[in-house]
């Protein structure tokens, strides 16, 4: 509903800046003015959406009043005005090439995006929130709590914790001391009357406690909602919680046949996007061998062995960005931040992601897709088999990029590749090709502003 809201509200504007630009230089022909200029604006109305949700200003996480939100608005703004201009002067196919409108219109969108985002990032910071009640103070629990307090323009506001068993605690003592704790149930109805809570998060553990369900079954009467521990942290932070999670959750949630469809038209997404990349893939190939050639002694293709879908191993392929002997003394390890192993130039192609063209080549055997997540090595899959429900991260292929790839950093370590698996179930659970093409967009802005690693 935010998105839409926010989507909606900068689509009027757009239209509203464009007749207010046409009213002030044409006022007594406006009508013909407006009929001119309507649909070649229209048509780059589009590309400013594009640009706007690739540059993440309809991401929840990101609407703060802060210097950070709007020095990405302002780029965002000159980016999308730099393609109006490329398309009214590089295409002139509507008869018009606007100067001062085109200025114009720039100036009066800025200033009403400006104040229109910062009443509304303040409505959702301040306004409409939910206070919530968590029960169950496991790590998954104390994980969102601290999401919720971390992220108050999301419209959840942090009231209590409940700890069903305050006296087993030991390895999480130090986390329950940042929120404000109510321990066993004794007072649990007397504080969802104090602190007029609307939402009420419950936890694997509240489920199991026949005390706890007795209490918020006589609210059942009242305007409370009752949310699932993992619903609500999923939805918040775009993960699943794997510790909230078990195998009948995998039952319920990753069934394949419903997702037939979705999977032949990916394929067929697959193989058309291949092709597509192909193109600029052999302009630049002369460019990047030469490059690489000249820089540092060694192959220009590097093949490594990776595990696919169901776990089946294949040969994916890359331009090299290390140096040739970069393995040969420590074997397989994780490249880390500033990894001296890297070239000068395998530093340039990873941030861009050139290094990664040739696997255009293993989407088109159907080792790899566009979109899923990161292929692993061996070496490293048999250390991370220990991590709850790591294997089934490969009940789909593995993608060029991915939900994980454009959410989180780099994985260097064991724990960040169990950070990285709950974005990885996230995307198995929920994807589509909505998501995909989301993922796609928000991939591209990494490549722009040469965010890889």
């Amino acid at each position: 509903m935010r998105k839409f809201l926010l989507f909606a509200s900068d689509l009027a504007i757009l239209y509203i800046s464009l007749v207010l630009t046409l009213f002030l230089r044409y006022r007594e022909n406006f009508s013909y003015q407006y009929e001119l200029h309507l649909y070649p604006f229209a048509f780059i109305f589009v590309f400013w959406l594009l640009v706007f949700y690739i540059a993440n200003l309809y991401e929840a996480r990101l609407l703060r009043n802060n210097i950070f939100f709007y020095s990405t608005l302002s780029q965002a703004i000159a980016i999308a005005a730099v393609v109006s201009v490329l398309f009214f002067y590089i295409i002139p196919l509507y008869g018009i090439t606007p100067k001062t409108n085109l200025l114009v219109f720039v100036l009066i969108f800025t200033g009403i995006e400006f104040l229109l985002r910062y009443l509304l990032n303040s409505l959702f910071e301040k306004g409409f929130k939910r206070s919530v009640l968590i029960v169950g103070a496991n790590l998954q629990a104390l994980e969102l709590a601290k999401f919720i307090k971390e992220n108050s323009h999301l419209g959840y506001e942090l009231a209590y914790v409940i700890d069903l068993a305050p006296d087993t605690r030991d390895e999480i003592d130090n986390e329950l001391e940042k929120f404000d704790i109510i321990r066993g149930i004794g007072n649990l109805g007397d504080a969802i009357k104090n602190k007029n809570i609307d939402t009420v998060v419950l936890s694997p553990e509240a489920y199991k406690t026949p005390e706890v369900i007795d209490v918020f079954y006589k609210f059942l009467g009242s305007k409370i909602t009752f949310e699932n521990l993992s619903f609500l942290y999923e939805r918040l932070t775009g993960k699943i919680p794997l510790g909230a999670i078990d195998q009948v959750w995998f039952l319920e949630n990753l069934s394949e046949s419903n997702k037939k469809f979705f999977e032949i038209t990916k394929r067929v997404i697959d193989i058309v996007s291949a092709f597509i990349l192909a193109v600029p893939a052999l302009i630049l190939l002369p460019f990047i061998a030469l490059v690489i050639k000249l820089t540092s002694p060694g192959s220009l293709i590097y093949r490594q062995k990776r595990v696919g879908r169901l776990g089946k191993t294949f040969n994916m392929i890359k331009f090299r960005s290390m140096r040739s002997d970069a393995e040969k003394e420590t074997g397989a390890v994780w490249a880390i931040e500033n990894d001296i192993r890297i070239t000068k130039v395998g530093k340039f192609l990873r941030k861009t992601r050139l290094d990664e063209l040739p696997q255009i080549w293993n989407i088109l055997k159907g080792e790899m897709s566009l979109v899923g997540p990161r292929a692993e090595r061996p070496e490293f899959n048999k250390q991370l088999r220990h991590v709850p429900f790591y294997e089934e991260r490969y009940l789909v292929k593995p993608g060029l990029t991915g939900w994980a790839q454009i959410n989180f950093r780099y994985g260097a370590s064991l724990s960040d590749a169990e950070e990285k698996l709950k974005y990885d179930l996230y995307y198995i659970k929920n994807r589509s090709l909505i998501l995909d093409l989301g993922i796609i967009l928000k991939t591209i802005r990494i490549i722009l502003q040469r965010e890889g690693k």
